[in-house]
């Protein structure tokens, strides 16, 4: 070829490093070359993590819109920086022979903060910061951008115990720390380690060129990996890691899928024939998909988004799916129980009336005594699903209402005797008791279990609340200001509500998932 190739790269050390690579390979096959530095949106942004930034490509975009204007002839990149889909009129033209594949773990003094409890640890990598929390779950992880030298010197300066970085980078640029080993227990990012040619698809000339430097077990095991990706439909805010090699005529490869705090984790191993692995990327990742990989993905594009509700219940991975596609949803347990300890002389003799109004006083119940132990005549609850739990551990319930209210009435009609044992929270209305009194029943009240509040903090406005009982509706005020709808799941709960919120509805039957159903209908409107 006469005319001199325009080899378009980031202008970082790294970038340029890996640039001249290839300009070395096409010069000693007989090509001219010229370098056409410029910068991305990647590098100019880095006060935040990537994940955080939001664009697709980050360190690609400036690149192809040099070359879709014909200002560069090829571009060269880190392959795990690419998206899996590259634009219209740009293919891949080459991958050159991959170098160190792994994570490193660069330590400032020695390694001993590995085994201690708490640790600092630096990554602007959101699989790197999963993977890591997921193996040591009570460390800290903060953010580190900049190009590799200003990493190196940012973790010299600042207070924390180490840093990862891309084995490959820091290698290359020869400034590898001796404070530095490999992680090979940490599935590395999707073609981590290969340097990869773009070209425009209508050029054949450009690509002749590109092929002769080409390695073929690289191209493979970087497209499984890439295919593996693409399939799970990540990027740079999603926690995905996968790595293939070939051995002995075989492709082995292993993918990694987590929640962004490392809490959750999906793993796969699978080992084909060279040959038969044209469809090993995809394959897996629909193994991850099958064993809760969808609902984990769905979980991460909600984190992405603003929270528009708040659930003062820990909502499971199955109601999560129950929402409207608008609804972004997060949820806690904002009430926290502690089961006390019941003397025991309440129980020693068979009691004729008790009261239950909640799962949460069965449970005390049972932590304090067998079931053969618990002697009552006529057991009284609040809830189907009390009631249920009632039946199946302790003995037969005579009867049951929705909520406190409606259970009261019943009691001041059909009573047997003139006393009741009430096993109660020590926050607790004081609606039961105080009508039962005055109606000429004696209360027991026995604590047999303590309510805490525990509600999140939540940023920014919100279309709705969900509650499930009225220390639900009061904890939750203890950290924030009534916003939006209360979304009830009865009328107990909502009467508390009422008193705060503007706008309140009533589940249609006392159920999370009815609750959820309301929130679906306010957004379907």
């Amino acid at each position: 070829m006469s005319k001199v190739i325009r080899i378009g790269t980031r202008d970082s050390q790294l970038a340029m490093w890996q640039a001249e690579t290839v300009q070395a390979q096409l010069e000693r096959l007989g090509h001219k070359t010229v370098l056409v530095p410029v910068k991305s949106t990647g590098d100019l942004v880095l006060d935040k993590p990537l994940y955080e930034l939001g664009i697709t490509g980050i360190f690609t975009k400036t690149l192809d819109i040099a070359m879709l204007n014909e200002d560069i002839d090829i571009a060269v990149h880190s392959l795990k920086d690419v998206p899996t889909v590259l634009p219209k009129g740009i293919v891949q033209a080459a991958v050159l022979k991959r170098g160190n594949v792994n994570d490193a773990l660069v330590f400032k003094n020695n390694e001993e903060f590995l085994s201690a409890k708490d640790a600092i640890i630096a990554t602007g990598s959101l699989r790197r910061r999963a993977q890591w929390l997921n193996r040591y779950p009570t460390h800290t992880v903060v953010g580190l951008r900049g190009n590799v030298n200003s990493r190196l010197q940012k973790l010299e300066d600042n207070d924390w115990n180490a840093a990862i970085f891309a084995a490959a980078g820091i290698g290359r640029l020869n400034i590898r720390p001796e404070n530095a080993i490999n992680l090979h227990w940490m599935i590395p990012a999707p073609a981590q380690g290969a340097i990869m040619i773009t070209a425009l698809e209508k050029d054949t000339e450009i690509l002749e060129i590109c092929a002769e430097i080409n390695h073929k077990d690289t191209e493979i095991s970087t497209s499984i990996e890439r295919k593996f990706l693409n399939r799970l439909e990540g990027g740079c805010t999603a926690p995905i890691g996968a790595l293939a090699f070939i051995k002995n005529e075989e492709v082995n490869f292993k993918g990694i899928l987590l929640s962004k705090d490392g809490t959750k984790k999906i793993e796969v191993s699978k080992v084909v024939p060279l040959g038969k692995h044209h469809d090993l990327g995809e394959f897996c990742a629909d193994y991850i998909i099958s064993k809760g990989g969808k609902t984990l993905i769905d979980q991460l594009h909600r984190s992405d988004k603003t929270t528009n509700i708040y659930s003062t219940k820990k909502l499971t991975d199955d109601q999560l799916q129950l929402f409207h596609n608008d609804v972004v949803a997060e949820s806690n347990d904002a009430i926290k129980i502690s089961l006390n300890r019941i003397p025991k002389s309440v129980v020693r003799n068979e009691i004729e009336n008790v009261i239950i109004t909640s799962k949460n006083g069965v449970e005390a119940l049972l932590n304090n005594f067998s079931a053969t132990e618990l002697q009552f005549k006529n057991i009284y609850c609040v809830g189907r699903r009390t009631k249920r739990l009632i039946e199946n551990r302790i003995g037969k319930v005579k009867h049951t209402e929705a909520n406190a209210a409606k259970l009261v009435q019943h009691l001041i009609e059909y009573l047997e005797g003139t006393e009741v044992t009430y096993f109660c929270s020590d926050l607790r209305l004081d609606t039961l008791p105080k009508v039962l009194s005055e109606n000429n029943i004696v209360v027991n009240e026995v604590e047999a279990y303590q309510t805490r509040y525990n509600a999140d903090k939540i940023e920014g406005d919100l279309k709705g609340v969900m509650f499930y009982s009225p220390s639900t509706v009061e904890s939750f005020l203890k950290q924030n200001k009534p916003n939006g709808i209360a979304f009830c799941i009865g009328e107990t709960t909502a009467n508390v509500a009422k008193n705060y919120f503007e706008e309140v509805r009533i589940a249609k039957v006392p159920t999370v998932e009815s609750v959820i159903e309301l929130v679906n209908m306010r957004f379907a409107q």
